[in-house]
């Protein structure tokens, strides 16, 4: 009888709850805002001729490294940062070694990392979500071959200090340290250039949050030109489809309307801090475009209640130390107008405190 690796018969699937997202989508962290009209405007004018063609990746790759102020030597195209993640575990890791991993975290680092054979090191954030340098720099072995770290944080939305980030990479120059950057336009800080200093740094970006392209799953690795070939090496030439390839571009024109969506999240992020302030419902500070909130025993009611009043909101108990944890999604101003009036009416229904005045 055929049967898989040993890796992956045992490994832990990562079913996102997709099916049945009838309401206002504050679940996934998607721009609820949607791409820049410039991309509609690009998507009416594809042909059937380039449809037929396979896609030419290098041309734009040259032009997203130019817009982050690299060669294109140090830039990889990819199919989302799933791929860059899969790609950078394909090439570094072999069964029995070690991966470093803050939990809580993105869950792919470990899905990916666990295919290979890779033996997973977890180590939990420290109180309030902050970010455990000394017992990662501990955790660091031998065997270790990659340390991932999300910055800004899913699903915390707590961010790491660059010297913490370049001590990591210093203390580990036989690991790939690959530091993701999704969610880098509501934070506002990069490390992308670090492998100059520190070759075994690699960053990976998105298209998906605040260029509203998740439809089209485009992302980015990025590191040192000795590196990237490598990873290269077992990149299909043809990962990044010819629709995603033609819209980048427009994409990456319109930098009114990244800055537009960027500063409407701060607003409604902001304002949603100060709802769940008043109500007395405990939440960690944010840098990213959702708010991670604790209700304990009452979590399943919330989201009951909610998704009752037409608003999905993201459960997030399974993850380490999130025990009774929802994210909510930054909407736009009307969506923000509409989540308040839910929260406000699900908290009331719930029994959880009236607020103060807000």
């Amino acid at each position: 009888m055929l049967e898989p690796r040993t890796a992956v018969r045992h490994l832990s699937s990562y079913h996102p709850p997709l099916a049945g997202r009838e309401g206002m989508r504050l679940d996934f962290n998607e721009n609820t805002m949607g791409c820049s009209p410039r991309v509609l405007a690009r998507l009416h004018t594809i042909t059937a001729e380039e449809l037929a063609r396979y896609p030419e990746r290098e041309p734009v790759e040259a032009l997203v490294a130019a817009h982050l102020g690299i060669s294109s030597a140090e830039l990889l195209l990819t199919n989302g940062v799933d791929e860059a993640i899969h790609l950078l575990c394909e090439t570094y890791l072999e069964p029995g070694d070690e991966v470093v991993i803050a939990v809580p975290t993105f869950a792919m680092y470990e899905i990916s990392a666990s295919a290979t054979g890779a033996s997973i090191i977890r180590v939990p954030a420290e109180p309030d979500f902050r970010f455990p340098l000394d017992s990662v720099l501990g955790a660091i072995s031998d065997r270790t071959r990659l340390i991932a770290i999300a910055n800004p944080n899913n699903p915390t939305g707590a961010v790491v200090a660059m010297s913490e980030l370049f001590a990591i990479c210093q203390a580990a120059p036989k690991s790939a340290v690959l530091i993701d950057e999704a969610y880098y336009h509501f934070y506002g800080q990069t490390i992308v250039g670090g492998w100059l200093e520190h070759p075994n740094l690699f960053v990976a970006r998105t298209f998906s949050k605040a260029h509203g392209l998740a439809g089209l799953r485009i992302g980015i690795l990025a590191g040192s030109k000795e590196q990237i070939p490598m990873v290269r090496k077992i990149s299909s030439p043809y990962n990044a489809n010819a629709i995603a390839l033609a819209c980048l571009p427009a994409a990456l024109s319109d930098e009114e309307y990244i800055t537009r969506y960027v500063s409407q999240i701060q607003v409604g992020r902001a304002r949603l801090e100060g709802e769940l302030s008043a109500w007395g419902i405990e939440f960690w500070p944010s840098h990213t475009n959702f708010v991670l909130m604790r209700l304990g025993n009452l979590n399943q009611s919330f989201i009951r209640s909610m998704r009752r009043r037409g608003i999905l909101v993201r459960d997030r108990s399974s993850d380490p130390g999130c025990d009774g944890c929802v994210r909510i999604t930054i909407g736009t101003p009307e969506q923000m107008d509409r989540l308040v009036l839910a929260l406000r009416a699900t908290c009331d229904e719930i029994g959880l405190k009236q607020p103060e005045a807000v």
